[in-house]
């Protein structure tokens, strides 16, 4: 399944987290939004590469497209314990921006289960709270009205921390040395 968006869209969003359209996906129990803006891709779950010596969140590399992607666990990432395989996993592709100085990343997201895309509009996104959500409160962007429920809406560039993953393409060029 892919995402497509146009340029018209991005631009005519007003104010980031207020309105927009994000993709829904559960994890661990839980429903999380990110903002489609961010996402390329949707795959079903696939093998993984194990890279040595990477933080205990990144679960491995997928060969997408003759591209090593590297695969975050978002349940490990979260504090929450590993991400079970499953009929329903998926691995959401996104780009993360100015990663490491460079003009952006592709990064794998290991979810439980993708659900639909949604649109948000003025008004539907509160603040995040300072605590009970069970992850950090940094990696909210917003908690989103959904029916009778709230939607985690994360802040991706804070979920896929520019330094760690800065540290992490140098270790793969150093690996890639003579």
């Amino acid at each position: 399944m892919s995402v497509t968006h146009t340029a018209t869209e991005d631009a005519e969003r007003p104010g980031g987290r207020e309105a927009g359209r994000f993709l829904t996906f559960t994890l661990h129990g839980e429903a999380y939004a990110l903002d489609i803006f961010h996402v390329i891709e949707i795959i079903e779950y696939r093998a993984l590469t194990a890279v040595p010596m990477a933080p205990d969140f990144v679960r491995g590399v997928i060969n997408l497209r003759g591209r090593a992607v590297p695969v975050v666990d978002l349940g490990i990432r979260f504090g929450q314990g590993a991400t079970a395989v499953a009929r329903r996993t998926s691995i959401i592709i996104v780009r993360s921006g100015d990663i490491g100085g460079t003009d952006g990343q592709d990064v794998g997201i290991l979810v439980d289960m993708v659900n639909k895309v949604v649109g948000f509009g003025p008004g539907d996104v509160e603040p995040p709270p300072t605590f009970g959500t069970g992850i950090q409160p940094e990696f909210i962007s917003g908690m989103a009205r959904r029916e009778n429920d709230f939607i985690i809406v994360l802040d991706l560039e804070r979920v896929l921390s520019p330094a760690e993953f800065a540290a992490m393409s140098r270790a793969g060029r150093e690996d890639d040395g003579p």
